[in-house]
Parts: C-alpha cells; structure tokens; sequence
C-alpha cells in the first residue's frame, strides 16, 4: 500500500504544530517547572544545547539553538550565576570562551530529560504497546531519513 496524497500533508500540518514556537514554550514550562529560578522556557534552549553539543562559544551554541550570540550569553549569564554553566577557556583560540555545563547544570538537563520520557510514556501509556513501539521505530526513522535529517549520521 503506498502513501496517500494527503499523508505528506498531514504529517506536515502535524509538524507544523509541533515546531511552533508556542508549543515548545509549553512544553520548556512543563520540563522546567520547580527546577530553580534560573532554569526556564527561556533558559532551557541553552542546557539543552550544552548538553546535547557540548562546550561551545555563545556564537556556535545559537546557531545551534536558533538563537543570535547576545541572547545566548544574557541567558547563560544567567545560569552562569545560578552555578549551572560555566564559561572556560577555549584551548583552540585563547581570546575566546566557551560555555560549559557544571555537574549541576548535567543534573539539571537529566531531570528535565526524566520528565520528558515521562511526558511521553504517559501519552501512549493508552496505545497498545506494539504501536507505540512502531511509532517510536517510524519516527526514528523520519528523523534520520526526512526532510529534518541532517546528514551527519
């Protein structure tokens, strides 16, 4: 059985909503509910992208995050003060900086990571499980072959 002419469409409706800048604000509120005064919808783009890239400069962790170089830094200001990020020496350039995750801010990224699995086990916990695990395969798969994919793996 092939793919139908509305199927393309309404995966990319479906995305459309999921990609929203308004439904990811949600959800950051969600992750980062109680987890400290520093770490918010705002501030989460930045763990999230320290944790997921590693040390990186403001520049490199925006273009990564879709963020430009001086959000990056007030919000990892931010962090920095709440002892979830640190700022290194870059060993590749000494004038520049890194940010870097602390053991606090990795504990952080893990807690939120928890209620994301969380968040996402609940929603299909009323799906029989083959289909869940059907829909976890399939989308794998979009993410590593679709329009999304980047290439690297």
């Amino acid at each position: 059985m092939g793919v139908t002419d509305s199927t393309g469409q309404d995966i990319a409706q479906a995305l459309g909503l999921l990609l929203r800048r308004s439904t990811r604000a949600r959800l950051y509120v969600r992750l980062t509910e109680g987890l400290g005064e520093a770490v918010d919808d705002l501030t989460y783009p930045v763990l999230s992208g320290l944790a997921r890239a590693g040390p990186r400069s403001a520049a490199d962790l925006g273009r990564e995050i879709g963020l430009d170089r001086t959000t990056v830094t007030r919000r990892a200001d931010r962090l920095e003060q709440a002892g979830l990020l640190e700022r290194r020496p870059d060993p590749a350039d000494g004038r520049a900086t890194l940010l870097a995750l602390t053991d606090d801010g990795h504990a952080v990224v893990a807690a939120t990571r928890r209620r994301l699995t969380d968040a996402v086990d609940a929603s299909l916990a009323g799906w029989p499980p083959a289909d869940a695990r059907n829909f976890a395969r399939l989308l794998r798969r979009f993410v590593d072959e679709g329009p999304f994919a980047d290439g690297e793996g």
